[in-house]
């Protein structure tokens, strides 16, 4: 990456991820350049900003200075041209992706770093039509990721060491916790959690123990405030008393696999999938999109700063 103190990031996409980074860019001083074929990018933009930038980490910059480092380029080439780091959000199409970088590669400095939002994807078969794949590294944030502060750094077998710490640096500089994955894995680490989760929470709904509103209840008022302060392996060492996990493990740990043959495996089919729409728009819908998405980022931002506040951070 350039050593200039201004870096240029080009953001490309300016759906709900992109416009997550941009807002997250221009709180921590970058300058943005928005790359999209969507003439009304600028107008989709300044309202994300609108909706984002009250929710980003303490200390960002005055969102009102944000239009002076905020440019658009719709040409993916004079976009990338002079680009430090190039964050791509494309739709999750492996033709398309190849395709995109072939073009960034051409087209970007040799030096710049490449970082795809990618959830599925793995970095050398998107590079896979690119001289030198070597700077492309997947940073696949949780969403909403101006938020929200991990991001896992995956590598692929053609990706550089230097690329990876550079990737990591990165993401720390803008207050993320970048986790690299030691081997690529299908939808990586945090969407497989979230996924064994959602597929529970759609069986104890489908057969009727909890309705859709209750179940989230349920997880926000036990394991989700666990999980905000102690990891699944952490909140079990503790749950063993003074033996930690070697006591839980060898007493209550035992039937775990007992209890996981127990596990619900729902199918998706038609009348799953409408009760859950059903439920989800008599419990949700009487908010717009944007008031729940205010009340999600608040609620967020206060449990973020409250734990900066216990672990002695500004």
């Amino acid at each position: 990456m350039s050593g200039r103190e201004e870096r240029v990031v080009t953001v490309i996409g300016a759906g709900t991820i992109g416009l997550g980074w941009i807002a997250l860019f221009l709180g921590h001083g970058l300058n943005v350049r928005v790359n999209s074929r969507r003439e009304d990018a600028p107008r989709i933009v300044a309202e994300g900003l609108e909706l984002f930038a009250p929710y980003l980490p303490e200390g960002s910059a005055d969102p009102a200075g944000f239009a002076e480092r905020l440019t658009f380029e719709p040409d993916l080439e004079l976009a990338v041209a002079d680009a430090d780091v190039i964050v791509e959000n494309a739709p999750e199409n492996l033709e398309l992706k190849q395709e995109l970088y072939e073009r960034i590669g051409k087209a970007a400095p040799s030096s710049a770093l490449l970082l795809s939002s990618t959830s599925t994807l793995n970095p050398d078969d998107m590079g896979a039509r690119m001289a030198d794949s070597s700077r492309l590294v997947v940073g696949h944030p949780f969403n909403p990721p101006h938020v929200v502060p991990l991001v896992e750094v995956v590598a692929g077998e053609r990706t550089s060491e230097q690329a990876v710490a550079e990737a990591v640096t990165f993401f720390e500089s803008v207050g993320r916790v970048p986790v690299v994955l030691h081997k690529p894995i299908l939808a990586f680490a945090a969407n497989r959690l979230q996924s064994a989760l959602l597929r529970e929470s759609v069986h104890l709904v489908r057969e009727g123990v909890v309705t859709l509103e209750e179940l989230d209840r349920v997880v926000t008022h036990s394991i989700g405030l666990r999980w905000a302060t102690v990891g699944p392996f952490l909140a079990f060492h503790l749950g063993g008393g003074q033996g930690g996990l070697r006591k839980w493990l060898g007493t209550l740990g035992s039937g775990l696999e007992r209890g996981w043959e127990q596990l619900g495996r729902p199918p998706m089919d038609d009348e799953t999938i409408r009760s859950l729409i059903e439920q989800a728009e008599a419990a949700y819908g009487s908010k717009t999109y944007e008031e729940h998405v205010k009340d999600r980022d608040a609620k967020q931002t206060a449990i973020l700063r409250s734990l900066a506040e216990v672990n002695g951070r500004p």
